[in-house]
């Protein structure tokens, strides 16, 4: 079983939503389960909690470790957050309780990736490990993978691809150096791009965060559809929340915070959304000491108008 995910935000997260007895909560990321339950901890019995995530090793996981501890107030589906609508009218008609018919609560976006996916999946995420470059959440449903970018995309495609979604100042360098590798060898693995990448910058550009983090962060978004994702997501959890439900997005990136304040500055002024955080919510320090995953997430919360 996969290691037990530290949830990033979780006192802030409880405090926002404040679940009660009886609620329904969407969890559209669930990863290893830290925010589903303690959400289900406090909805009691005649609650229920959704938990939703692309990766089916983390599901199937998740689904074992409630099944020991007899938690029956969580309901688990492989799937993708973007089909979130689809997904709670389906079990609206049957597993879950008929408020989902109406509307939920409050859902929960924890974007990015799970320590999982860098310690165990086995699938290219860290550049640390020598492990082949798939990088897919779901490797049943998408046929991209960061070795197909790395290994058949144009170098400008490459180099767009490293500046917009990785924000990498040497995207040009990067991208010129995998294109003349390649040509050698096949790049296969993340522990051979991680030292491709490394070996593209000046010494002097080195900082003590790994040279190779920009670009691994640009190939998961871009094989996984991130960006895209979140906007079709959010859209489908606000109309299916009920007047006055909550939605809190936990974002880890520049790119992914700013899409969601703007998604909810539109929705503020088309009077659909009251945003709770003007600006926001950052990790305390005794936190990120804790979990150093959180030291750059960033949390926003909006509550349905009506």
């Amino acid at each position: 079983m996969a290691d037990v995910h530290t949830p990033v935000f979780l006192n802030e997260v409880l405090e926002i939503f404040d679940p009660q007895p009886g609620q329904v909560y969407v969890d559209a990321t669930v990863n290893g389960g830290g925010h589903a339950r303690a959400l289900a901890d406090r909805i009691e019995r005649t609650g229920r909690v959704i938990g939703i995530d692309l990766d089916r090793e983390l599901i199937e996981d998740l689904r074992a470790r409630n099944e020991q501890e007899s938690r029956k107030n969580i309901e688990l589906v492989h799937g993708n957050y973007a089909d979130l609508g689809a997904i709670l009218k389906r079990l609206g008609s049957d597993k879950v309780n008929s408020r989902c018919n109406v509307g939920v609560d409050g859902i929960l976006f924890d974007l990015g990736f799970s320590s999982y996916h860098v310690d165990q999946s086995g699938r290219g995420f860290s550049f640390l490990r020598d492990e082949p470059l798939d990088m897919r959440y779901d490797p049943t449903r998408n046929e991209l993978t960061a070795d197909k970018i790395i290994n058949t995309w144009s170098e400008q495609a490459i180099e767009n691809l490293l500046r917009t979604c990785g924000q990498e100042r040497h995207s040009r360098r990067i991208a010129s150096r995998i294109v003349a590798e390649r040509k050698n060898k096949r790049i296969a693995t993340a522990a051979v791009l991680a030292e491709i990448i490394r070996s593209s910058i000046p010494h002097k550009s080195l900082t003590r965060i790994h040279p190779a983090t920009r670009t691994f962060q640009a190939l998961r978004m871009a094989v996984n559809d991130e960006l895209g994702n979140i906007e079709r997501g959010i859209w489908a959890a606000i109309e299916k929340l009920r007047g006055g439900g909550k939605i809190i997005a936990i974002s880890f990136h520049s790119l992914e915070d700013r899409s969601i304040k703007l998604f909810f500055q539109k929705l503020r002024k088309e009077q659909v959304l009251e945003v709770l955080t003007p600006k926001p919510l950052k990790p305390s320090i005794r936190e990120m000491t804790i979990n150093p995953r959180a030291r750059s997430a960033k949390l926003r919360a909006a509550r349905k108008i009506g």
